[in-house]
């Protein structure tokens, strides 16, 4: 049995995370999603929470025929025990999914298998594209699962990003 691990923010998870697991779970027979900065959430670049992340993904592939694991992963800032603090929070896995240079370097330098995913129309495909859509009332229900609408709009995901995404008068956000 072979237990892939592939983390991102899905901020929200999206079509092309979607066609990833999609492609990942011809490779491995169970998957971990890491859910990147698991602690941020209500702002324009992380409005969703972990839980309502982990929501999204669990419903989007509740048909897929993978066993998954949606485990929450909380930022650190030290690169050099990155990995370690990610196996300490994960179910063991076997191999690492990642095409961010930095991730595949620390994975590597810890001795894990890492292979690169294939990205699926990243100029569209994309968080800050969904995000921005969302903000300005475009479409952006075509570029994630329909589970992913559900909970956006079981959450007030759109008049969340929308209002964390002004800022006051005088341009003034909260610290």
């Amino acid at each position: 049995m072979t237990r892939g691990f592939y983390i991102g923010r899905f901020q929200p998870y999206h079509n092309g995370h979607h066609n990833v697991v999609q492609s990942i779970a011809e490779e491995v027979d169970e998957l971990v999603l890491g859910i990147g900065s698991a602690g941020d959430s209500h702002t324009r670049h992380d409005p969703f929470t972990a839980g309502e992340r982990i929501m999204m993904i669990t419903k989007s592939l509740v048909d897929e025929d993978l066993v998954t694991y949606a485990v929450p992963i909380e930022d650190l800032d030290r690169n050099s025990v990155w990995v370690s603090h990610v196996q300490s929070m994960s179910p063991d896995f076997d191999v690492a999914y990642s095409n961010n240079p930095l991730v595949i370097q620390l994975f590597e330098e810890a001795g894990v298998e890492v292979r690169q995913s294939p990205m699926y129309n990243r100029d569209v495909l994309e968080g800050t594209e969904v995000r921005d859509r969302m903000i300005a009332g475009d479409d952006w229900e075509s570029l994630v699962p329909d589970a992913v609408v559900e909970v956006v709009e079981e959450t007030g995901g759109l008049e969340r990003i929308r209002r964390v995404s002004d800022s006051d008068s005088n341009g003034a956000t909260p610290s």
